[in-house]
């Protein structure tokens, strides 16, 4: 049971507080992988081989003593504890993610539409100059389905497997894959190993994430979507997550969005409508649904094991 207390508390935490406003620890985080990609990598042109492997040892540097520092203060008697629900309220990110969302309805209840391209952008990394409020809804809805898996369900599943160096492993990788992640020059190689091993790490965080939407909306319709469409989508764990998480909420997400300057087609998700405000308060309020099944489980979980 200490592992359910240790995750109610730091759920709870999040609750209260949201994410800490000043001394991060991800944005200081930020900045040391900024240095380490500055010194490994740098301006030079390297081979793709030569730029995976400086990928490679690029993610080891950053991930291998901060697990090790994990395992080593988690083992503390007493300090482990406090430690541990630390790590994991750090890592989760529910209020904010619900803070955001909120931002961009708010804009678009008073149809102040450059205030909502705005705030949407804070969620996603597309360009949001030229969405209407169904591009910016929909915007909304896909980044609070897909973080929901990032930034709550995927630590709260490391955190019950390997405590608190496993939900530091997950979010390092995590932001490692959101700064190295991208197809492009720089990073198509660097950035191999990263997201590779977040597409690793979130595998089975991302499949249970698309069933715990499915069984708290339209289950049908979210496991048809998800056994239909998922497999079209660029991301593997992107793919099932927004695929049930639209089926459930009986809207339709994926289309036309701009990546970098250049228009992408994407496939399309779901089924119903197209998106608006309202259904940005519900896709938050499915995403709370899920925790709440999640934090049940883990309870009932912790009970059968006493």
């Amino acid at each position: 049971m200490a592992t359910v207390l240790m995750i109610l508390i730091a759920v709870f935490m999040d609750y209260l507080l949201g994410e800490p406003r000043r001394w991060h620890p991800l944005a200081g985080f930020g900045q040391l992988v900024t240095r380490v990609e500055a010194s490994i990598l740098g301006s030079q042109t390297l081979s793709p081989a030569q730029s995976r492997l400086r990928g490679m040892v690029a993610v080891l540097v950053l991930l291998v003593p901060l697990v090790l520092v994990g395992v080593i203060l988690s083992s503390l008697p007493g300090v482990g504890y406090v430690f541990s629900v630390l790590c994991l309220y750090v890592a989760l990110g529910a209020r904010s993610l619900q803070e955001h969302a909120h931002a961009v309805m708010q804009a678009l209840h008073v149809s102040d539409i450059p205030q909502a391209q705005f705030q949407v952008g804070m969620m996603v990394s597309r360009d949001t100059s030229q969405l209407d409020d169904e591009g910016v809804s929909k915007a909304a809805i896909e980044s609070v389905l897909e973080n929901g898996c990032d930034a709550i369900f995927g630590a709260l599943f490391w955190f019950v497997v390997l405590g608190a160096p496993g939900v530091i492993a997950y979010r390092v990788i995590n932001t490692l894959d959101a700064m190295w992640g991208y197809r492009n020059t720089r990073y198509y190689d660097f950035g191999w190993a990263a997201a590779r091993l977040d597409d690793v790490m979130n595998w089975i965080p991302a499949r249970l994430t698309a069933l715990s939407y499915a069984l708290v909306g339209h289950t049908r319709q979210a496991l048809f979507c998800w056994q239909q469409q998922a497999m079209n989508w660029e991301s593997p764990n992107a793919g099932p997550v927004m695929a049930s998480g639209a089926g459930a909420l009986s809207c339709c997400l994926g289309g036309v969005a701009i990546y970098h300057g250049k228009l992408k087609e994407r496939p399309l998700l779901g089924s119903g409508r197209a998106p608006n405000a309202t259904d940005i308060k519900r896709a938050v309020s499915l995403v709370q649904k899920a925790q709440i099944l999640w934090l049940a489980v883990i309870f009932i979980g912790g009970l059968l094991l006493v």
